[in-house]
């Protein structure tokens, strides 16, 4: 095939929706392979590593996010149907979450003020600019609605949502280290732990790694803490004169 016909045949697949879907499911089953060679590290987790990879395909390629985006849609409507099938399992342990419901309301409270404020303490003592503080502050809610309470709040949703890809690997990491420094072994509390602190990232580890109770509560805790959120990060802002 000559240099001109291969030229007009990148022109058509790079305007063609299909092969943006084609790359994410190749890059994300490549990061999977990669992450398994690594022993499993959370460190580099396969959705990390399918990001980079993406990220790098897009560079290289000169493709523009939008006509990336036009074929990657159809993986995002899935991100919905996919949120709401996390109620399946919780539904499975109805009688437990209706048994411990305060204890849970008041630890997803106490930890998203202990997140966002030491969040928010420690970037201010070293001086980061209020747009990076704004956008550190939902840092431990899942993308979509920490991307969404950055841009209300005055900070840079982009830049959330890449805190929040972070905020997930480190949490997955550290979260089975402290649970046996601890001594902690009760499913439930290691799940919803994950899912408050390590989001969608944790959730996905909690039901692949600690079992489907862990993963019911961590999706519990990964919805209450969006939730919660959304309504107490202005007031945190807000007294802490943001």
């Amino acid at each position: 095939m000559e240099v001109a016909e291969l030229d007009e045949l990148w022109v058509y697949l790079s305007g063609n929706p299909l092969l943006s879907l084609l790359v994410t499911l190749l890059a994300f089953a490549l990061a999977v392979r990669i992450n398994k060679w690594l022993g499993g590290t959370p460190l580099l987790h396969a959705v990390t590593l399918s990001i980079a990879l993406i990220i790098s395909f897009l560079l290289v390629t000169g493709i523009d996010y939008a006509t990336y985006f036009e074929g990657a849609q159809f993986i995002h409507f899935l991100l919905g149907p996919a949120t709401v099938a996390l109620a399946i399992p919780l539904y499975d342990h109805r009688e437990r979450v209706r048994q411990l419901l305060l204890p849970l309301l008041v630890a997803c409270g106490a930890g998203i003020v202990t997140a966002v404020a030491s969040t928010l303490g420690i970037a201010l003592l070293f001086g980061a600019a209020p747009e990076t503080v704004l956008s550190l502050a939902p840092r431990s809610v899942t993308s979509p609605i920490a991307m969404g309470v950055a841009e209300k709040i005055g900070g840079i949703p982009s830049l959330a949502a890449g805190l929040v890809l972070i905020t997930g690997s480190i949490g997955c990491a550290l979260g089975p280290f402290i649970f046996r420094l601890l001594g902690i072994k009760d499913p439930v509390i290691q799940g919803f732990t994950m899912g408050l602190s390590a989001h969608g990232f944790g959730t996905a580890q909690a039901f692949a790694k600690l079992g489907a109770m862990a993963g019911a509560f961590s999706g519990l805790a990964m919805g209450l803490t969006g939730l919660i959120t959304a309504f107490l990060l202005p007031l945190i802002v807000a007294i802490f004169g943001l």
